[in-house]
């Protein structure tokens, strides 16, 4: 369903000009700098629930003013939205994966938004529905299935979900043979589900008040929810509980961590009240993660070399730690998987995904797994048992569909599975993919990945994408959506920006706390450079970002406007300071090592006034926008984007578009199903062919 219905018709056209919200004068001062905030009204002071009358109001008509000037371009949204669709194959179910006696995969049926889960034994036997996600979402404008987690006997299912977009988790169990729903409910929950003690008990986390996860918690089945026993409390409210498996199932791993340090407790799955063992006390900066093998720990850590090493230490004396892998500038060891037989680990080398089979008894003995293309995106995919003979692998590029591998260990070859299908039609022969590389203002190299039509025409138009947070990457994938830009003239770029960790630690590094803006130069940087080699044409670029990727539009439009020709912010992150500072929204205090921390460092607090994108909005033309946003959206809250275009449309100079759609009932993520998702994708780039005059059919 498209989100203009008829109804909502009549009240769009009425508005002939866009909501202008009040201003009430409003400041605070810290470390002797006073702000003003004279849009800090639209935070309804009864948050989470939004019940104020004047901020639903202001909601609302920005709904009707995004309406009223995307009526225009339904016509181009439906177009959008059916080549999209019809790229993607309604009716299709995942490679089945052998986990003990059964196996498992998940199914869409013909027009569902949600998926079915099944399984069916390995010897024989019909096929057993487990979970069926389209009966549960039935009804609610938003769902979302968190955890799932079949216990060890594979007799019960344990599974999580949100119908509202809050991200707080309802946890039911059900017996799955006779699809008997038990009486236990665990509200609340935001975690992973772990079965221990012979699965009489299931390990999880709740939500505190402030959405964060300080605890893990232990259910026994069957009993009240007043008898479950807390495992674990965390007491620094910046860090997060989770809970998993090891490798063996023979362990619960309890590890708390921010986003720069970790600690580590393993529990006896048999045993979960047993007296946890601590593998090292924390040490700031310090992260570390565990798995166990006959006695023998196993540590990833960066406590030696930023790009982290693998170590080992015996189970009896945790915290001695020997290294098995150092190291090194060259490779960055993002993870490891442990098996009966052999270990893999995983990392990257000059950007790129590179994966090795490694074993036990011969530290000399590395298999590299090789793949075709010099730039992807491969990795382990699902892999649950602990003595494989193959492993299921993932693999895709710019031009290259989603693929299902089994990598068969023995005689290391690798057996395509299963290749994304793409039911229009896909010819990846028209396609080409470079990595290039940009010198940022600094002399720093940034890679740059890149697609388009072989076709298409010089200095045409270009899609640029950012994010650059958090160290996480943004690989070089497949996406069915962007075609609709490629296949009419665009090249579509990723700029791999030092915040991200695409070139390993120092990457993420270089784009944090007091080096942030390196993030903002970067993306700029990328720009003029793809126009200085004759790619595209200044204003003829189009952004996009989300979140903290959201946070990098505010703060390229800011400094230089003239460059965009559209721009499209997902729930942005642009009230940067004010949520720095505000220690009762759930995810400042864990924050704080990422951004800084403004409320007792005056240096951070400057800083980030300084880039803050709401609080550097100025008179000045502005490139055409459009934001979006999640009433229920916990991460970035509603007000960040309303406040942001309010200032916006105080203070721009321009006559451009600028509008905001607020998901009255979605969070963080958008709209929940799989076509649902797609109609706000067919929004995004008919928003932005509009602005750039590009319309029309896409190339033969």
């Amino acid at each position: 369903m498209h989100p203009m219905s008829n109804s909502s018709q009549p009240a769009a056209a009425l508005m002939a000009t866009p909501p202008v919200a009040a201003k009430r004068p409003h400041s605070f001062t810290h470390h002797g700098i006073t702000v003003a905030d004279d849009y800090a009204w639209l935070r309804d002071p009864g948050y989470p629930e939004v019940t104020d009358t004047a901020v639903l109001a202001h909601l609302a008509a920005e709904n009707t003013w995004f309406e009223a000037r995307m009526a225009a371009q339904q016509p181009m949204i439906d177009t959008l939205f059916t080549e999209m669709r019809g790229r993607i194959k309604e009716a299709d179910r995942s490679v089945p994966q052998k986990d003990g006696d059964y196996l498992y995969w998940i199914e869409f049926e013909e027009g569902a938004e949600y998926k079915k889960w099944w399984r069916k034994p390995v010897a024989g036997g019909p096929d057993e529905l487990i979970l069926d996600e389209v009966a549960l979402a039935e009804g609610h404008e938003y769902f979302r299935l968190g955890a799932i987690s079949v216990s060890s006997d594979a007799r019960l299912l344990a599974w999580a979900v949100d119908d509202n977009g809050s991200e707080r988790f309802t946890v039911r169990f059900k017996v799955i043979a006779t699809g008997e729903i038990l009486p236990d409910e665990i509200p609340g929950t935001l975690s992973s589900l772990v079965w221990v003690a012979g699965d009489k008990g299931l390990v999880y986390s709740l939500a505190n008040e402030n959405w964060r996860t300080d605890n893990a918690r232990l259910h026994w089945l069957g009993q009240p929810l007043a008898a479950d026993v807390e495992l674990y409390h965390e007491d620094d409210e910046g860090f997060r509980v989770g809970s998993s498996l090891s490798a063996n199932e023979q362990w619960l791993i309890i590890a708390t961590s921010d986003h720069e340090t970790s600690e580590v407790r393993l529990v006896p799955t048999a045993d979960p009240l047993a007296t946890p063992i601590l593998v090292k006390p924390r040490v700031e900066g310090v992260e570390y993660d565990v798995d166990e093998r006959d006695g023998v720990l196993y540590i990833h850590a960066n406590d030696t070399h930023e790009n982290f090493r693998l170590a080992t230490a015996p189970l009896a004396t945790p915290g001695e730690w020997t290294t098995l892998i150092e190291g090194t500038d060259e490779f960055y060891l993002l993870g490891y998987d442990l098996f009966r037989d052999f270990y893999v680990i995983e990392g990257r080398v000059r950007g790129l995904d590179r994966i090795e089979v490694r074993y036990y008894d011969d530290p000399a003995r590395i298999e590299p797994i090789l793949f075709p293309e010099a730039s992807y995106d491969a990795g382990l995919s699902d892999n649950p048992e602990w003595a494989p003979s193959a492993l299921r692998l993932s693999y895709e590029s710019m031009v290259s569909p989603a693929t299902v591998y089994d990598y068969h260990v023995a005689d290391r070859s690798l057996e395509p599975l299963k290749v994304q299908e793409i039911p229009s039609g896909y010819d990846a022969s028209l396609y080409a993919t470079e990595r290039l590389e940009i010198t940022a203002r600094d002399g720093v190299v940034v890679p740059v990945s890149i697609v388009y039509r072989k076709d298409r025409a010089a200095g045409g138009p270009l899609h640029l994408y950012g994010y650059g947070a958090y160290g996480m990457a943004m690989t070089p994938s497949f996406s069915t959506s962007r075609l609709s830009l490629v296949d009419r003239g665009f090249a579509y770029a990723i700029a791999h920006i030092r915040g991200g960790d695409d070139l390993g630690r120092a990457w993420y590094k270089a784009g944090k706390r007091e080096s942030r803006t390196n993030t903002f130069n970067d993306f700029v940087d990328v720009a003029r450079g793809l126009v200085e080699r004759g790619i595209t044409t200044k204003g003829r670029i189009s952004i996009s970002g989300g979140s903290a990727g959201g946070e990098l539009m505010g703060a390229v439009i800011n400094s230089d406007p003239d460059l965009w020709g559209a721009v499209v912010a997902h729930v942005p992150f642009v009230d940067v300071l004010n949520t720095m500072l505000d220690d009762s929204l759930p995810l400042t205090p864990g924050e704080w090592p990422e951004w800084g921390n403004p409320i007792e460092d005056k240096a951070a607090f400057e800083l980030i006034h300084s880039y803050s994108p709401y609080d550097q909005v100025s008179a000045q033309a502005y490139p055409p926008l459009m934001v979006t946003a999640g009433l229920n959206d916990p991460r970035v809250t509603y007000w960040e984007p309303a406040k942001w275009v309010a200032k916006l449309r105080e203070l721009k100079t321009d006559s451009h578009e600028l509008i905001l759609k607020t998901n009255m009932g979605a969070g963080h993520g958008g709209k929940s199903g799989r076509f649902e998702s797609l109609t706000e994708a067919a929004e995004e780039f008919a928003f932005i062919l509009w602005q750039l005059g590009v319309a029309g059919q896409p190339l033969p």
